[in-house]
């Protein structure tokens, strides 16, 4: 029976946009989160903030369902996008939300952003949302969870709906230059789902979810997982950690760079923990089964 271990996050380091970051800029909020120059400059102070080895783009989780439709509060310089009111009152409603339009709107000017930073020489990481948080944006998670029980059929259908559009993403940003794709899904975690629906989510879309998405990405990205989602795989035996010898003792962003072209995914860490250092120069890539 499949046993799902819960990732504890507990990293101190920059979520969003810091506020000591931004205060430091010359900007205007919240015209800043929706252009693709001030993206550009808001990125590259955060990885000197952070000590970091390379930029994050987007700032948020609100991009992809906004691109789909969803409305966007977009905050000021002290807190960031974040959901403003609910689009659907029922999942059904989820899967007649229009396609992402890629040369317009927040969506395009990240995707751009990402292709400035590449050019000026950054290494870029492009952070994507699995369904349930995609879903926070759009609809009351009362809804989704009782369809969960009562409707996993349609369910499954909604998280491909979304995964295929955010795949679509992907695909725009790898075109772009980005070499390293972080997805992650903390509001679909086993400690919000519980074992039985967190395996269910792997069971009717994950696993075959990010098949597909190293599909697209081939050896030109690596794929960052949430430990949530890695713990997710590995608890229902579709996926296993493998240890890969680094040239040195490193920190585990240095090495998602140093594997970019050699590994598909790694997952043991989360991105955000800057300073996470791999004394014993190993870094566990994580092996799809």
């Amino acid at each position: 029976m499949a046993k799902i271990v819960d990732f504890k996050c507990t990293f101190q380091n920059s979520v969003g946009i810091n506020e000591n970051v931004t205060k430091s800029l010359d900007l205007k909020f919240p015209d800043a989160y929706m252009k693709r120059e001030s993206m550009v400059e808001i990125a590259k102070a955060i990885k000197e903030y952070d000590e970091a080895t390379f930029c994050e783009l987007p700032f948020c989780h609100t991009v992809e369902a906004e691109a789909m439709g969803g409305i966007v509060n977009y905050g000021d310089e002290k807190a960031g996008p974040r959901a403003k009111e609910y689009i659907c009152t029922k999942p059904e409603e989820i899967l007649g939300l229009k396609e992402i339009d890629f040369n317009s709107g927040r969506i395009f000017e990240v995707l751009e952003a990402c292709k400035i930073l590449r050019e000026q020489g950054e290494d870029v990481v492009l952070e994507v949302a699995g369904p349930f948080t995609i879903m926070n944006v759009l609809i009351d998670t009362v809804y989704v969870f009782k369809a969960m029980r009562k409707k996993p059929d349609l369910m499954k259908e909604v998280f491909w709906k979304l995964g295929n559009e955010v795949l679509k993403i992907i695909e725009e940003a790898v075109n772009r230059g980005v070499t390293m794709i972080s997805y992650a899904d903390s509001s679909g975690g086993v400690n919000i789902l519980g074992p039985k629906m967190a395996e269910q989510v792997v069971e009717l879309f994950t696993y075959e979810y990010l098949n597909k998405m190293q599909e697209i990405t081939g050896d030109r990205a690596l794929i960052l997982l949430c430990p949530k989602t890695t713990l997710s795989l590995i608890g229902t035996e579709k996926a296993e950690f493998v240890d890969i010898e680094l040239p040195s003792s490193m920190r585990y962003g240095e090495a998602c760079s140093y594997l970019v072209g050699k590994e598909k995914f790694v997952g043991q860490m989360c991105i955000k923990n800057i300073k996470y250092e791999l004394k014993n120069g190993i870094c566990k890539a994580v092996h799809l089964k």
